[in-house]
């Protein structure tokens, strides 16, 4: 690598580090869900940066055919970070050893029960992913700028539990990103400065 690559490098990455640093990320009330954690991976490629994400297995028992982060639940005794590398190994084959540390996002809950950690971290742009296809069905990658652009971001009222919710799709290519990970994004988004909806208080359920 040469000295402007490292500089670029160690640039983006403190940058990322003080966005997530300041506030803190929220935590949720103390409740019965199961904890669990995600991995969201970041890295540079052409000057910008990119996140990578799974769609998982249609046989899977929860979030099937879902676009996701890799995760899972969390083992006894186990930290967020410790469940977030150990299932991104797991489901993707990216080594502990190869993630850098940046951050954590808001706590974020599921209909099914889960209460989700998401952990942030960057990762080499030469990694080959090798997908558990027990579990996924396929890992790509997408620079933060497609979920940024406005046309490419749907706002759609839902009633939920007979509530009346927003919820936040992103288009990318022939796939749907919503849900937990549509959340997460937006949360990660909003603290880097790049949301469609920056003056938005709440991120969409």
């Amino acid at each position: 690598m040469s000295q402007s690559s490292a500089n670029e490098a160690h640039s983006w990455i403190l940058e990322v580090q003080r966005r997530l640093e300041s506030p803190p990320p929220r935590r949720l009330a103390a409740g019965d869900g199961r904890q669990a954690a995600v991995l969201v991976p970041l890295y540079v490629e052409a000057r910008e940066l990119w996140t990578v994400l799974t769609e998982r297995s249609e046989h899977l028992p929860h979030h099937k055919s879902q676009i996701a982060f890799p995760g899972g639940t969390q083992d006894p005794g186990e930290a967020p970070w410790e469940t977030a590398l150990r299932e991104a190994r797991e489901e993707v084959g990216l080594p502990e050893k190869a993630v850098l540390k940046l951050g954590e996002l808001d706590e974020s809950e599921t209909p099914s029960g889960f209460r989700i950690v998401p952990c942030v971290g960057a990762i080499p742009g030469v990694f080959e992913p090798q997908p558990n296809q027990a579990e996924i069905a396929d890992v790509f990658a997408v620079p933060l700028s497609a979920f940024a652009n406005p046309t490419m971001v749907e706002d759609r009222a839902v009633s939920i539990n007979g509530v009346e919710r927003t919820l936040r799709i992103y288009h990318v290519g022939r796939r749907r990103v919503w849900g937990l990970t549509a959340r997460i994004l937006q949360n990660l988004l909003i603290r880097l400065g790049l949301d469609v909806d920056a003056e938005a208080s709440h991120p969409a359920v």
